[in-house]
């Protein structure tokens, strides 16, 4: 391979040039090595990127310091990255449809329903956020009246420098706006590494990155795997953060690596295994609707996903069924480009596999499979998987599975519920329905979960902040509070007494 750039003919009928190398100090770079990127809906190779290793991380991360040291980035104004960040966001906004198009074809969700509307609506909507926090990024004086009279406090947040990200497959181009958008509104330059499942829309961020301006070195796009180039970024001393999205066990890495090295920063958005509470008193249309909603939503790939259903047993029966109804009538498994289409194929045959033993394991330990079933090629689809009469100690209701595959068991007491749904290593969200608003408060102030919804299911919103607790990771993103992410705060005493004459 030698093109830096291939066109590619998406199956909605688009002809787009999809670049191939890495994004480099505002270049396009080859290396010696490529992998192939393959489309779940047939099985087949998309195309060849160009691979990154060691030497590209350092590359990279020179650069972005460069752009650092050179104050190319931070020395501007904060409108002036704000212009520049709007500036981004348009050009998602136009190009949402090819983007939109490519993400499809890499990743299996559907086009219409789940990229178009849904991911790349968010990712150009969280950089207009941050464009618009770029020059509120504000300092705090602390005066006389607390220090005394001859002294004064001023704290400023700084950027941290040249700050890494690594993002996983299942939101390949909303994740990388998560992480780019405010750090670049802060000041921080940045390198990127794309998920090797799913690396073509990642590259797109060069493409914007020269249309609107960005200074030489201020955002690097590298396509490569965890092993070499991840390993590489978190224990590289010259990033001052790592900020990243995946499993746990990949966090767990990152975060040894990050403190063997130079004790960067560390965001951590890991892995979940979410709690769905139904109490009896709830509104049962509702509750069956946002389970669905918040199990196959992208096919059961998301870290949210409500993955554990608690019913209280009263209405246990009924909830199974009206659930298992819902599932049967709109869950429709086709190719992504079909207007039809609400489950998407897996994301790879690894991951095709993976579903599968879990699927295996579940009907083993003695789950009761009342549907679901995997659907032989070409590509990687299958129909989503109910299991009821589960225990707590069945494999299915302890591991993220990352699938659409759910277990349903019953509970007695709202004590009962609590303590069921708090029983895992996992905190990252958590789902109750009642009628009884005091009673889903005093619920919800117990979960032990970095996001909690009542009487809604996986909700998410750019102004409101987003992550876990316990090994569901470390840090918030979105909203306001991504910013402190990127900023260390500087205190800078200032003595006002004069010498005594």
């Amino acid at each position: 391979m030698s093109a830096l750039f291939r066109t590619i003919e998406t199956p909605n009928g688009k002809t787009l040039e999809q670049p191939l190398g890495l994004f480099i100090d505002n270049e396009w770079v080859k290396t010696n090595r490529t992998f192939e990127t393959i489309n779940p809906s047939t099985g087949e190779a998309i195309c060849h990127v160009y691979r990154a290793g060691v030497q590209e991380v350092n590359d990279a991360v020179e650069a972005a310091n460069r752009a650092f040291r050179n104050e190319s980035w931070s020395g501007l104004t904060g409108s002036q990255r704000g212009d520049l960040l709007y500036r981004m966001y348009q050009v998602i906004k136009r190009d949402a449809e090819s983007i939109a198009s490519i993400e499809s074809m890499d990743n299996g969700k559907p086009y219409a329903a789940e990229c178009l509307d849904g991911d790349l609506g968010e990712a150009a909507d969280v950089f207009k956020y941050y464009a618009g926090w770029a020059d509120k990024i504000t300092g705090e004086l602390i005066g006389s009246s607390v220090l005394g009279k001859n002294k004064m406090c001023y704290v400023e947040p700084t950027p941290l420098g040249a700050v890494g990200g690594i993002v996983p497959w299942n939101f390949p181009f909303t994740m990388m706006a998560w992480k780019i958008a405010p750090a670049l509104a802060t000041g921080c330059t940045v390198v990127m590494k794309s998920s090797e499942v799913t690396p073509l829309t990642a590259l797109w961020y060069g493409k914007i990155a020269l249309e609107v301006g960005l200074p030489k070195g201020v955002l690097n796009i590298l396509s490569g795997f965890g092993s070499d180039v991840g390993s590489a970024m978190a224990s590289h001393p010259k990033l001052a953060k790592i900020a990243f999205t995946g499993s746990t066990a990949t966090g767990k890495k990152i975060m040894e690596a990050a403190g063997g090295s130079n004790l960067k920063k560390v965001t951590l958005e890991c892995g979940g295994k979410s709690p769905y509470i139904v109490f009896d008193d709830a509104d049962l249309e509702l509750a069956v609707e946002w389970a669905y909603w918040g199990i196959w939503y992208n096919k059961g790939e998301v870290c949210t996903s409500t993955s554990r259903f608690l019913i209280q047993e009263d209405i246990y029966d009924k909830f199974v069924e009206s659930f298992v109804e819902l599932t049967k009538t709109r869950a429709i498994t086709a190719d992504p480009f079909d207007d039809r289409c609400t489950i998407g194929p897996l994301v790879s045959s690894s991951q095709y596999e993976k579903v599968k033993k879990y699927v295996e394991i579940g009907k083993n330990e003695g789950a009761k499979l009342l549907t679901g079933k995997f659907i032989d090629g070409p590509g990687y689809f299958c129909e989503p998987f109910i299991f009821s009469e589960c225990t707590d100690d069945m494999t299915i209701m302890k591991e993220e599975i990352f699938g659409p595959v759910v277990g349903i068991t019953k509970f007695s007491t709202v004590k009962e519920a609590i303590e069921r749904a708090n029983a895992t290593t996992y905190g990252l969200g958590a789902a109750l329905f009642s009628s009884n608003i005091t009673k889903a408060h005093s619920v919800a102030a117990k979960l032990e979960a970095g996001m909690v919804w009542i009487n809604s299911n996986g909700d998410s919103d750019i102004h409101i902040p987003f992550g876990g607790s316990k090994m569901s990771g470390i840090g918030r993103e979105l909203g306001p509070y991504a910013l402190d992410l990127f900023t260390e705060k500087k205190a800078v005493h200032v003595n006002l007494s004069l010498p005594v004459k």
